[in-house]
């Protein structure tokens, strides 16, 4: 039996991977399970999995978490001290997936333990990359990474060095809006960004992939995760989303992992590594796809792609600056604000008004994290 934390257990990673660990009865011990707010339903998942504890990152859930527990032998707790405690409870894999940079300290303190880690938590690497790597050196913790593309690529690199690597290549869908001329995106409503033409996700990364600032952002991920150097990182679209990524490698091989379009196949990579696991879903049928088709990525309808190459070249505090005014364009968008194509203007306009020194700590991360969001704030203010 092995035991498990998920840190984000009510959103859609904590739910494919518990939907995984169900089909398992009697081969997973669950440790802690946390919530943002939804203390209804982290209880009810809690009870489900004997868990030893739940949290809720907002206090103001607690009364109603420890009322919903009562009568079991599972502890509630509350607050961003009680997240990051249950993040160092013992496990032999913590799944980081708290969304934003709330699950920043949650992930670093799972790290500092020194054991695997699932990381979903896209912000841990984005905003906090050299400290979120300097800290997995210093503990000898297992990063292993739950997004598609960047477990395609750890898979593809098994047993392989990174000197023998000519190129690692993230495929990405192109999103709802691949094939829409510039003069229509101008156009493009919340509504129609949110509709992904492959994958089941939330609002705001489902705007980001119709951006493709969602790549962008990969592609600064796997700077930190596969350091063989941004000149050897491409993207390419497919619009299929059936190869998740490729490595070629200086014998002119190129290796690349297929899958279904379900995020329970990268969590069943992390949670059984390194070994595999059954997963509910069907084989691959290549012949009813039918075809494979690729096409470059156009950083003129799509200058997102662009613009975090650049934040990753620059280092620094410039990607934590990305990520905040990212989030606060996504959001104004949504919110009706200003229009699709104001969001990499807004990014940009932001990386050229904010330049802090890098960060040496989360808590330095945090601060530039704050200060970025207040400086797009008030960039919007002026468009809007």
């Amino acid at each position: 039996m092995r035991s498990v934390s998920v840190l984000g257990a009510t959103g859609s990673i904590g739910a494919s991977t518990l939907d995984l660990i169900r089909r398992q009865p009697g081969q997973w011990r669950v440790v802690a399970l946390t919530a943002n707010g939804n203390a209804a339903e982290l209880a009810k998942l809690a009870r489900e999995f004997s868990a030893e504890v739940a949290v809720v990152a907002d206090e103001a859930a607690l009364p109603a978490l420890r009322e919903a527990l009562a009568g079991t032998n599972i502890q509630a707790a509350g607050g961003e001290a009680a997240l990051v405690e249950a993040a160092t409870r013992e496990a032999d894999i913590t799944v980081a997936a708290i969304v934003g940079c709330a699950g920043l300290a949650p992930t670093m303190a799972a790290i500092e333990q020194g054991r695997a880690v699932a990381l979903a938590n896209k912000e841990a690497l984005v905003a906090a990359g050299s400290v979120m790597t300097a800290a997995v050196a210093r503990s000898g913790a297992t990063l292993l990474p739950t997004d598609s593309e960047h477990n395609a690529i750890f898979q593809c690199l098994a047993g392989n060095s990174y000197d023998n690597v000519r190129s690692i290549t993230l495929t990405a869908s192109g999103g709802p809006f691949r094939d829409w001329t510039l003069e229509q995106l101008r156009t493009a409503t919340p509504a129609q960004a949110v509709k992904h033409p492959n994958w089941s996700m939330g609002a705001k990364i489902s705007v980001d992939s119709a951006t493709m600032f969602n790549k962008g952002l990969e592609l600064i991920e796997a700077h930190h995760l596969f350091p063989v150097g941004l000149d050897k990182l491409k993207i390419i679209v497919h619009p299929q989303s059936v190869i998740h990524s490729m490595v070629e490698y200086r014998d002119g091989s190129t290796l690349a992992q297929l899958g279904p379009s379900d995020m329970r196949v990268p969590i069943a990579s992390c949670l059984a590594w390194p070994q595999r696991m059954e997963t509910p879903l069907a084989p691959l049928d290549l012949a009813a796809i039918g075809e494979l088709t690729f096409r470059a990525a156009d950083e003129e309808r799509f200058p997102a792609t662009r613009i975090c190459r650049a934040a990753a070249e620059a280092g620094g505090a410039a990607p934590a600056v990305l990520n905040a005014a990212n989030e606060v364009a996504v959001a104004a968008f949504l919110d009706g604000k200003f229009p699709f194509t104001r969001i990499a203007v807004l990014v940009e306009q932001v990386l050229a008004r904010y330049a802090p020194p890098s960060p040496a700590s989360l808590a330095d991360v945090m601060a530039i994290d704050a200060a970025a969001r207040a400086e797009a704030c008030s960039v919007l203010e002026l468009v809007t």
